[in-house]
């Protein structure tokens, strides 16, 4: 009964977040259709075995019995003029006699809804739950860093940029970024008096979430310490003896001031005795610990060894501002747009072979995540059909036959022409669109299955 009711844990949300991106997307061919004067025969949920159907005054709306997918048969898709169809369809309502402006929004109307459901969906959030944000306070500054430099001391609470006013650390990090490294004036608060200072920012290296090498401007300091939040019984660091809420401050003596520093310094010495320098209880105390060596899978998909010591960080306390409804709006389109920009990215670097394949992920994975988020609780779950609905939109609208994005690339292929492709051409092309998909479909069931912990699934 326990396993029972662990795995409808999973299958209920991914059944709930699939259901409604397909309803969405499948509603936007629908409406725009109908508005567009085209008839719809069947309005489909899922794929297969008709589970429900009820009847309207023109359209038939089902329910099958696979959840992958759905579709919106419309009235003359094939145009009886080239040999398809039966030819009895009302030319008012034939799809393949609307002008191609009008076929072309209706096919980009169902990714276009999945952009719009997202945008909804992140503006909501920002409405309701509010915006996380981190106080615009320097914690670790680095000695001889640009906050250094500047006289900026821990504790220095930053309100402004060149006059313009910093509420949270991101504000703060989006003037230094626009900076382009040139001196800005910050306006600071210590011991409640406002002072003003120059600084200038440092050129650095950071990788972004592929692992890719890009350049940033940092003021070298961090809104928060490396503190210690769990240490995981039997590993390194706990047999060097670091304990839950120990601030790391330095490795090998070279100072850290996040987490993530620390983590990447850890990863190049797997096997080695390294010093950490630690706080604890008011008193600096030096630690050796030699990372363990494991294998872990890079962002490319190689197979790399690194060294971990087995020790987390304790959860950022963040504060939530909420948004006005327009102000909502316009997070929501960037959030979309920015979400929209890593998944073409992250694809493109599937296709030239810069990013694994095993990274491609399919139902089973997608069932497993959405199952993690609705555990965490209704804003995580909604924060992750945004995130699928622009991955579904980006997928959609690539010029892949069986897919929209491979009819509207027959749509601009006929405004380029003059006229269609012939229609034994397009057939041939659905037919290898559609080997392609079922390929890539079994590839991303296997994926998912070489990755899955059924333990952890089932827990």
């Amino acid at each position: 009964m326990e396993t029972i009711l662990s795995a409808l844990s999973f299958i209920v949300p991914f059944v709930v977040v699939i259901g409604i991106l397909i309803l969405i997307h499948e509603l936007g061919h629908f409406v725009v259709a109908r508005w567009a004067g085209v008839g719809v025969e069947r309005f489909s949920i899922g794929f297969g075995k008709v589970l429900l159907r009820w009847r309207g005054k023109e359209t038939e709306y089902c329910l099958s019995a696979v959840p992958l997918g759905g579709y919106v048969k419309m009235m003359g898709e094939e145009n009886p003029l080239e040999g398809g169809g039966s030819g009895t369809v009302d030319p008012a309502k034939s799809f393949s006699l609307k002008p191609l402006p009008s076929r072309f929004l209706i096919v980009f109307a169902g990714p276009g809804m999945n952009f719009v459901l997202a945008v909804a969906i992140f503006a909501a959030l920002y409405m309701i739950m509010g915006r996380p944000v981190l106080p615009s306070t320097l914690a670790p500054i680095r000695e001889g860093g640009p906050a250094a430099t500047a006289g900026l001391k821990t504790g220095d609470r930053v309100t402004a940029v060149d006059g313009f006013p910093v509420a949270h650390w991101d504000d703060l990090m989006s003037a230094i970024q626009a900076s382009g490294g040139e001196t800005r004036q910050i306006t600071y608060v210590r011991d409640g008096r406002e002072q003003r200072t120059a600084l200038t920012p440092a050129r650095i290296k950071v990788r972004d979430i592929f692992g890719d090498e890009r350049e940033a401007w940092d003021i070298g300091a961090r809104p928060f310490p490396v503190k210690i939040g769990e240490v995981v019984p039997g590993e390194p660091a706990s047999k060097a003896g670091l304990r839950v809420g120990d601030t790391v401050v330095a490795l090998e003596g070279a100072q850290v001031l996040s987490f993530d520093e620390l983590a990447e310094q850890i990863q190049k010495r797997a096997g080695k005795p390294t010093e950490l320098t630690i706080e604890r209880d008011g008193r600096t105390l030096t630690v050796t610990v030699v990372p363990q060596a494991v294998r872990d899978r890079g962002p490319s998909g190689q197979e790399v060894e690194i060294g971990r010591i087995g020790i987390k960080p304790v959860p950022v306390t963040l504060a939530f501002v909420r948004s006005n409804p327009i102000a909502a709006v316009g997070q929501g389109v960037l959030k979309t747009w920015d979400v929209t920009v890593v998944t073409t990215v992250g694809l493109w670097k599937i296709v030239t072979r810069r990013l694994s394949a095993s990274n491609i992920g399919g139902p089973i994975q997608i069932a497993q995540v959405a199952g993690e988020q609705a555990k965490q609780g209704l804003a995580n779950l909604a924060f992750f059909t945004a995130a699928i609905s622009v991955n579904l939109a980006v997928l959609n609208l690539l010029p892949v036959p069986m897919l929209d994005g491979g009819h509207l690339f027959f749509f601009v292929i006929e405004a380029i022409r003059g006229r269609p492709l012939s229609l034994r051409k397009r057939e041939v092309a659905q037919q290898v669109g559609f080997f392609l998909l079922l390929l890539l479909m079994v590839f991303a069931v296997y994926n998912d299955l070489a990755r899955l912990d059924f333990a952890r699934f089932f827990r």
